[in-house]
C-alpha cells in the first residue's frame, strides 16, 4: 500500500534535485503555448512498475498533463509497447521526462528481477524477501517495486525490527561478554527485554552451532547466513524436531544467493529467502519518451 504523503515527498525532493530553480533549456526555448503528445515506450522486456509515481511527477508538475496507462502495474511489457501516453504542455513533459523515466526503469527493473526469483521459489513455498541494500533516499521506491514483483519486504530500516548481525555479536565479544555460542544468547536476551513486544527480534548465525544456541532462546527469526544449503537442511530438520519448544521460529536463507542456486536453497525447507540483488544491481527497464 502505497503513502501517499512518502510519495509526494520523495517526488519533490527529486523534482527539486533535477529542475532546479528552472529548466533553462526548455524555458529559453519552448513557447509556453506549445503543447506536445509523447508516449513512455518500453524498449526490453520485463515487468512495469513505478506508474503511480510518473503519475505523481506530473501531478506536481503540471495537473493539466493528461496521462493514459496502457498497462496495469505489475503488468508485463515487450519491447516497443507504448507503456503510457502524454499529452499537455510541451515544456511541463519535458521537465518531467528524466525524472519519471529514471523512476520507471528502476523500479520495474527491480520487479523484473524480484519476479525471477520469486517465480523459483514459489513452488517450495518460500518468499523471497529484500534486503537494505537500496539506493539511498530511494529505498522506499525500491521496497514497493520489490512488492510488485512479489516479492516481500523485510525491515524498512533500523527502527522497526532488530536484527542482531555478526558485527552486533562480535563487538559484544570484544567486551568480554561471554564466549562464541553464549554470547548469541545473551545478545537475544537483551534486546528481547528492551524491545517492546511487538517488535520482532532476528539473529544472524552461520553455523550449526550457532543456529542450535539461537533456537533455544525466544527469537522470532533466525538468519542461516552464508550456510550451504546442506547445512540449512539440517537446520530445517532438528527445527521440525521440535527445537523450538513449540514455538513458530522463522528461518531465513541468505548470503550468496543468486538466480542459479536459489531453488536449491528453497528446496531446505527454509520459510524465506532474502536477497540483496534484487535492489543492489537488477537490470534496469529501458524505457524512453517519444513525442508523436
Amino acid at each position: 500500500m502505497l503513502e501517499k504523503d512518502k510519495v509526494i515527498k520523495f517526488i519533490k525532493d527529486a523534482l527539486l534535485e533535477d529542475i532546479g530553480k528552472i529548466d533553462l533549456t526548455s524555458a529559453y526555448l519552448i513557447p509556453q503555448q506549445v503543447r506536445i503528445k509523447a508516449d513512455i515506450t518500453s524498449n526490453s522486456p520485463g515487468i512495469v512498475a513505478g506508474l503511480p509515481f510518473v503519475e505523481v511527477v506530473y501531478s506536481l508538475l503540471d495537473r493539466d498533463v493528461r496521462i493514459k496507462f496502457n498497462i496495469n502495474e505489475g503488468g508485463a511489457v515487450e519491447p516497443g509497447k507504448a507503456v503510457c501516453f502524454l499529452e499537455g504542455q510541451a515544456t511541463s513533459i519535458l521537465k518531467g521526462e528524466r525524472l519519471a523515466l529514471n523512476l520507471l526503469s528502476r523500479a520495474s527493473g527491480i520487479a523484473t528481477t524480484t519476479k525471477k526469483y520469486a517465480d523459483k521459489a514459489r513452488p517450495h513455498s518460500v518468499y523471497i524477501y529484500d534486503t537494505r541494500k537500496t539506493t539511498p533516499n530511494m529505498r522506499y521506491l525500491e521496497k514497493y517495486a520489490v512488492r510488485v514483483g512479489g516479492g516481500k519486504n523485510h525491515r524498512m530500516g533500523l527502527y522497526d525490527q532488530a536484527l542482531i548481525k555478526d558485527n552486533h555479536l562480535a563487538a559484544l565479544r570484544r567486551i568480554g561478554k561471554g564466549p562464541k555460542t553464549s554470547v548469541i544468547s545473551e545478545a537475544i536476551r537483551t534486546v528481547k527485554r528492551r524491545v517492546q513486544k511487538n517488535i520482532k527480534v532476528e539473529v544472524e548465525v552461520r553455523d550449526i552451532a550457532g543456529f542450535e544456541e539461537a533456537l533455544s532462546t525466544s527469537v522470532d527469526i533466525i538468519m542461516l547466513d552464508n550456510m550451504a544449503p546442506k547445512d540449512i537442511k539440517e537446520a530445517v530438520k532438528i527445527k521440525n524436531a521440535g527445537g523450538q519448544k513449540g514455538r513458530r521460529v522463522i528461518l531465513e536463507a541468505s548470503g550468496n544467493i543468486t538466480l542459479d542456486n536459489v531453488e536449491e536453497y528453497a528446496k531446505t525447507g527454509v520459510d524465506r529467502i532474502s536477497v540483496g540483488a534484487i535492489t543492489l544491481s537488477p537490470q534496469p527497464l529501458e524505457v524512453s519518451v517519444e513525442v508523436l
